[in-house]
Formats: C-alpha cells, sequence, structure tokens
C-alpha cells in the first residue's frame, strides 16, 4: 500500500487476534506500519504472534481480551493507550459458532455465540469510540471501526441459526453505530466473508458434506486467509474517510 492507504502512525486493535483471520489480519497491519495491539482470551498465542512481529520489526502489543466483558474490554483498550497512544483503529473479528439444529442447542451455546458475536461487538466498538472521541476523532476525522461479519447474514442454512442471526444483528449494528457517530469523525463499516478455511470452521470442508458444499459454489473454491487483507487495510486507512455505514461483501460468488 501506497500514500494514504498505509496505517503509518496509527494505532490498531484487533479482536479474536489468536488464530485465523483475526491472527493473519494483525500481522498484515503491522506490515502496513501500523503498531498493533493483539486482543484474545489466549494470550499465549498472541504473545507468540506479537513477538514475531516485533522481531519483524514492527510495533505489537499482545493483550488479554474477552469480548464479552466491558471490564475486559475496557481494560485492553487501556493497555493499548499506556502502551501506544489512543487507538484510532479497531478491527472487531473475535467470533465463535455452535452449529447444531437450534432444537438441540443448550441456552448456554446460544447465549455465548451472541454474547461474542453481538454483544461483544458492541462493547469493543463503544470503547473505541470513546478513546477515538477523547483523541480528537471529531477534528481529525481518524476513526476507523471495521467489523468482520459473515454472509451467513443474507443466507439461510441448517445448523447455525444462532450464529446467523448474529451476524445479521452485527450489520445493523454497525450502520446504526455509523449514524450515531457519524459526525464523531468515526467510520464505522462490516466486511461480510464468505467460507475461509481456518480454526473456526474445524475439518468441515474435509469432510463429504464439506467437499459437496464447496462443489455447490460457482467457482468451486474456498477463499485463502489474505481474501480480506486489502480491503481491511483500505478502510482502516486514511483513504477510505468517505466510507461509513457501509456493509461489504467478499466471498468469491459463494452467495451467487
Amino acid at each position: 500500500m501506497t500514500g494514504n492507504q498505509t496505517l503509518a502512525g496509527r494505532t490498531c486493535l484487533v479482536t479474536g487476534a489468536s488464530s485465523g483471520i483475526g491472527a493473519h489480519l494483525a500481522q498484515r497491519m503491522a506490515q502496513a506500519g501500523a503498531r498493533v495491539v493483539l486482543g484474545a482470551r489466549r494470550t499465549e498465542l498472541t504473545e507468540t504472534i506479537a513477538s514475531d512481529i516485533r522481531e519483524a520489526g514492527g510495533e505489537a502489543l499482545a493483550v488479554p481480551l474477552d469480548v464479552a466483558s466491558e471490564d475486559s474490554v475496557n481494560r485492553a483498550f487501556a493497555m493499548a493507550g499506556e502502551a501506544f497512544g489512543p487507538v484510532d483503529t479497531v478491527v472487531a473479528n473475535a467470533g465463535v459458532s455452535r452449529y447444531g439444529r437450534s432444537t438441540d442447542l443448550a441456552e448456554s451455546d446460544l447465549r455465548q455465540v451472541i454474547d461474542t458475536n453481538l454483544l461483544g461487538v458492541h462493547l469493543t466498538a463503544n470503547a473505541a469510540a470513546r478513546a477515538m472521541m477523547a483523541a480528537g476523532s471529531r477534528d481529525s476525522g481518524s476513526g476507523r471501526i471495521v467489523i468482520i461479519g459473515s454472509i451467513t447474514a443474507q443466507m439461510t442454512g441448517q445448523g447455525d441459526a444462532a450464529y446467523a442471526a448474529s451476524k445479521a444483528g452485527v450489520a445493523h449494528l454497525a450502520r446504526q453505530l455509523a449514524r450515531e457517530w457519524v459526525r464523531q469523525g468515526i467510520n464505522v463499516n462490516v466486511i461480510q466473508p464468505g467460507y475461509i478455511r481456518t480454526e473456526l470452521v474445524g475439518d468441515w470442508f474435509d469432510s463429504e458434506g464439506g467437499k459437496a458444499q464447496v462443489a455447490s459454489w460457482p467457482r468451486r473454491r474456498i477463499m485463502g486467509i489474505d481474501a480480506l487483507d486489502d480491503l481491511v487495510l483500505y478502510l482502516s486507512s486514511d483513504a477510505s474517510g468517505h466510507i461509513t455505514g457501509s456493509v461489504f461483501t467478499v466471498d468469491d460468488g459463494q452467495s451467487l
């Protein structure tokens, strides 16, 4: 990335950064020049990733973070601010899934999905907005919140009702927050990826059902971990100053 699309000078906090998309995006943002804060419950994993970033010449900090706890979220932002200054860029990526027919899922499973995927995004965005406003985002226009949703928000299927509903909620929540903070210099946008082979989906795509699902897609392939890179970096940068309240689908045509 060149010019005003770099992340040089930015402090970026990524949730769910211990593996998969979150870990990958944290590394890409560091490569683009950002100071990166990796938030997750599995701090032994985020510390390893942060160490790799530092060894490569970047700036990174691992912080403990449970997005479903407001206290934990606030502590993570405080730690980030103490180390690197106010957070001006957030990628709200943390998410969980519990698959099975709705009538078979325990209440605890349903609550975990909603608490992490919807409440967790709201708590993260709230903490981010407070930090950005306190740092003068109204005048600078530098606040960026990028939420990782899912194409399941637009689809129906079997076995992921709670997950899909949480992601549909996230898409509308983002538009609500974008409207609420539009004069505060904070842009809020959503990226809805298609299926990417990560820890979240486990070994599903190695099963016969998973192979059949891939074969049903127009391009008959699953996306790579780098599929979101360019759009996340763009929406996190100064170049995206006029984009807020938007929902972008990046799915290689899977939902067509």
